[in-house]
């Protein structure tokens, strides 16, 4: 519901944003989606990019197919994002309220669920990776890379993560573009610092991969990239004016979000593809290792640049996971869901930091278990979007009786149908309890869970081929029966849930 109560002025900054779940008014939607590029660029710029050039060819394919299926992974998992983002300005109120006119009230409480682990478990990333990037910096240095250093760090990149996640949407903004200015050129002096360890004849040199390891690669750049943000990608298109441009809402979310990635990963593919040794060294700590090879004097720019950029995904993250646990059906001010998700990122961070041996297998579990769910929910509000022609009944979205239901069969069953899909075609070794996925690996012939199909990632793909399709043919008469509804309801045919 309309919280009209906040009437700052637009020039007024650093307040804390009063809107949780409600919906944006128009007097106090702005912008143009222009805007759009800064908090998905920012959030997208980090150095973390360059690592993924190592995971790619880690896949054990060559330099044109691992740019191949590097370039179209991010990209058309962005694009993905744009196109929710347009749900954004079409209903002015988070991804996953939005969420509800295909799930219904109560019923999207579990991909709110799935979507809160989602945004905790990236934003744990994230930190934990500035935190070790600190460290390994301070170590080079002789300042000291320890215990005492990590625990500094950790403390510093928590603080700025949670306070730009409690305090929201304007503070968010303001400092994403602060952090695409500042990483953006710092950045580009990194990569002609390191040109010089580039060796093409070792590069062009890495052997073909077979159509497996080429689609592993890819789906692993999907879900590294694109969805992992899809399920907060109508976050900030919310504000915007209803009019804006859908056709620019998709643009600019789609270019923001893949330019830097696209360009960080050839860098980092020519990196890793010169170099065996940095390659092995980015799966123990991504951000680190990619110091071994810059002079001294560029280590505390380097620290600044890495720190800035994970922290610019790492906010967009704690701020949409927050929203996600409201609409979960956690009562209580937005802020503090902040707050709550804050402390459980530091708690996880601890963990990675400090107790876990590996890094790239269990980030590897992670997203290929959650990336799964999260594309059948893809799938689904994707189709939702193409089968309506009207913009969302914003009051309904809050009300169990509304035009939008309460808990519906159809999508859930649709989820958890597309969901024991996928993870019949995964597999997943960096954790034991997960070794029961790819149980439909051997009775498709796909060789089981030790053949060639094995680490292609097949689930994911099928997951949001599911959702979209089975959304397509089994929600299409529950959409057109909702549009021929009348868009007026009396107040007193439900109570709101926030």
């Amino acid at each position: 519901m309309t919280d009209s109560s906040d009437s700052r002025p637009g020039g007024r900054q650093f307040q804390v944003e009063p809107h949780g779940l409600d919906v944006i008014g128009d007097a106090e939607r702005k912008g143009t989606p222009r805007t759009l590029f800064w908090p998905w660029f920012g959030a997208n710029v980090s150095v973390l990019g360059l690592s993924y050039g190592a995971f790619a060819l880690g896949f054990g394919i060559s330099f044109w197919q691992a740019l191949a299926a590097g370039a179209i992974g991010i990209v058309f998992s962005f694009l993905l994002c744009g196109f929710i983002a347009v749900a954004g300005k079409r209903g002015s109120a988070p991804t996953m309220v939005l969420s509800r006119a295909a799930y219904g009230v109560r019923g999207n409480r579990l991909p709110s669920v799935i979507s809160w682990v989602l945004t905790v478990g990236w934003e744990t990333v994230l930190t934990a990776l500035a935190t070790l990037a600190t460290a390994t910096v301070f170590g080079r240095l002789g300042w000291g890379g320890g215990t005492g250093t990590k625990v500094a760090a950790l403390v510093l990149v928590g603080a700025l993560t949670v306070v730009g996640g409690v305090m929201g949407f304007d503070l968010i903004m303001r400092l994403q573009t602060v952090i695409t200015v500042v990483t953006g050129v710092l950045t580009v002096v990194y990569i002609a610092l390191v040109a010089e360890h580039i060796h093409w004849h070792t590069v062009s040199a890495h052997p073909a991969g077979s159509t497996q390891e080429f689609i592993g690669a890819l789906v692993f750049m999907m879900t590294g990239f694109g969805l992992g943000w899809v399920n907060a990608a109508a976050d900030y298109s919310r504000y915007l004016p209803r009019s804006s441009s859908s056709r620019g809402v998709i643009g600019w979310t789609t270019f923001g979000a893949s330019v830097a990635p696209v360009l960080l990963l050839v860098f980092g593919l020519l990196l890793a593809g010169s170099s065996d040794t940095l390659s092995k060294a980015v799966a123990a700590d991504p951000i680190g290792a990619l110091t071994t090879i810059l002079p001294t004097w560029f280590l505390v720019p380097f620290a600044v640049v890495a720190v800035l950029g994970l922290v610019g995904g790492a906010v967009l993250d704690i701020y949409s996971s927050g929203l996600a646990l409201l609409s979960a059906g956690l009562r209580i001010p937005r802020p503090l869901a902040a707050l709550v998700d804050g402390v459980l990122m530091i708690a996880g961070s601890v963990y990675i930091v400090f107790f876990a041996g590996d890094f790239l297998g269990p980030f590897m579990g992670f997203l290929t278990t959650l990336g799964v769910p999260i594309a059948a929910w893809c799938g689904i509000m994707l189709a939702d979007l193409v089968l309506r022609r009207r913009d969302y009944d914003e009051d309904d979205l809050y009300r169990p009786r509304g035009r939008y239901g309460d808990i519906p069969l159809t999508p859930l069953l649709l989820t958890l149908a597309a969901t024991a899909i996928g993870w019949g075609l995964v597999t997943n070794t960096a954790a034991s309890w997960l070794d029961w996925q790819g149980y439909l690996l051997g009775p498709l012939g796909l060789g089981g869970t030790s053949g060639a199909w094995a680490y292609a990632n097949l689930g994911v793909l099928a997951a949001l081929a599911v959702g979209f399709v089975g959304m397509l043919v089994l929600g299409r008469g529950r959409v057109h029966r909702q549009e021929q509804e009348a868009t007026g309801r009396t107040t007193n045919e439900g109570a709101p849930i926030a």
